[in-house]
């Protein structure tokens, strides 16, 4: 009993620090906000324009930023104050969802100032991602770390599970995303009071100076750094190639024939397979033959994607992208432990500037790609070709980055 109580407290380990406790509630209603206002956003771009074009439109808003300031952000992370830094971004987010939530009370009926808001929006999200990620090793000790990974996870999860049903049911009450905004303007609000009562342990950093070997140092680190250039890459164009999150307002209108309630589950589903997959990570770590088992589930992430693409019933398609969040977590865990374990703090914030660069590829401008491919082959084709692709993706990486499929003999995934 004493040995299955003691497994029990070693699983939640990370909730003992009360700042990763309260860094958690701070990205519970930064993220709440987010996917909530995304199912919005989704929506009232596809019933003004009619265009799934116009649904990758909404990405590719969001990425630009991203691509344009990621080594600026990554210098302001190891420069500036991580917190200070977080909770101005979370202050731009809930300035974003009010000026969404103007431009819906003045009546305009125009995607384009909606992309200007969203454009805004990118590059808090392009500042805010490496100061979060650079930020949270020092929320807990190194020996706890993986353990605090999985939770956040965990965290992120379940509230893309919550948020993208809450932001349809209240689009659906209220017959419009003026009240979505709403929400989404004070939850956001209240991430930025909770990120900014944070503590965190403080760490020493010689300030550099704003030059291009400092500001690129990321890239050469990820360069030098085989395995991680190689998990980082693997899911940046498996997940670019088989993302089907931007076309989950067509599947909802008119391929499994739902309204907001059914986008706001489609959505959901990913997270949900994702947050049971990060729970059984973070009481049974990857252990050995982590690499191994990433590749598989990456494989299995774009078969999952090709079942959803061709299903015509709502029950089939949420245990598809259920599966599809599930293999993507795996994929999630093994980066962020190489990323943040394996690179000094004085760098890690240009690092996770790089790596949010993959991850806004992979997501924004997967939205992209997924709306312009559905516009040239219509939307079923589209999902169906990018499952295909992550398959290939996966046996080429295998091919090309040994390192992957050795992981668990570098030690670094040893129990």
């Amino acid at each position: 009993m004493a040995a299955s109580e003691n497994s029990t407290t070693a699983g939640r380990i990370a909730f003992t620090y009360p700042s990763f406790v309260l860094f958690q509630l701070a990205r519970f209603f930064i993220v709440l906000s987010g996917e909530m206002q995304s199912v919005a956003v989704g929506w009232e771009v596809y019933e003004i324009t009619k265009r799934p074009l116009a649904l990758g439109l909404v990405g590719l808003a969001q990425f630009l930023p991203g691509i344009l300031l990621f080594l600026v952000a990554g210098h302001a992370a190891d420069r500036f104050d991580r917190r200070k830094l977080i909770v101005l971004c979370y202050c731009a987010s809930a300035a974003s969802s009010g000026a969404l939530l103007f431009l819906t009370l003045c009546g305009f009926h125009s995607p384009y100032p909606i992309y200007a808001v969203l454009l805004f929006l990118g590059v808090a999200r392009c500042f805010s991602a490496p100061a979060t990620r650079s930020l949270l090793p020092q929320l807990v000790p190194a020996k706890d770390f993986p353990n605090a990974v999985a939770w956040h996870s965990v965290f992120f999860q379940g509230t893309v599970i919550l948020s993208p049903s809450v932001g349809g049911i209240v689009y659906a009450i209220t017959r419009g995303p003026a009240a979505v905004y709403a929400l989404s303007f004070f939850t956001a609000s209240v991430a930025a009071v909770c990120a900014w009562r944070v503590k965190i342990q403080s760490v020493e950093r010689a300030p550099e100076p704003l030059n291009w070997k400092t500001t690129l140092a990321g890239l050469h680190y990820i360069w030098r750094e085989k395995l991680i250039l190689g998990s980082i890459s693997l899911d940046l164009f498996a997940v670019l190639l088989g993302g089907a999150v931007a076309l989950l307002p067509v599947y909802a209108k008119e391929i499994l024939l739902t309204g907001p309630w059914g986008l706001g589950l489609l959505r959901s589903a990913p997270a949900v397979g994702a947050a049971v997959m990060a729970i059984v990570l973070a009481h049974k770590p990857l252990g050995r033959h982590a690499g191994t088992r990433m590749l598989w589930c990456v494989a299995g992430f774009g078969l999952a994607t090709i079942f959803f693409g061709i299903s015509r019933n709502l029950i089939v398609s949420l245990v598809a992208l259920f599966l599809v969040g599930a293999t993507d977590m795996v994929s999630v865990i093994v980066r962020q432990l190489l990323i943040q374990l394996g690179t000094p703090d004085e760098m890690r914030g240009r690092v996770n500037a790089v790596d949010s660069v993959f991850v806004g590829a992979s997501n924004e401008l997967g939205q992209f790609e997924s709306g312009l491919t559905a516009h040239w082959f219509g939307s079923v084709p589209a999902v169906v070709l990018g499952g295909v692709g992550a398959i290939l993706v996966t046996g080429l990486w295998a091919w090309w980055f040994p390192e992957l499929r050795n992981a668990d003999e570098t030690g670094k995934f040893a129990n």
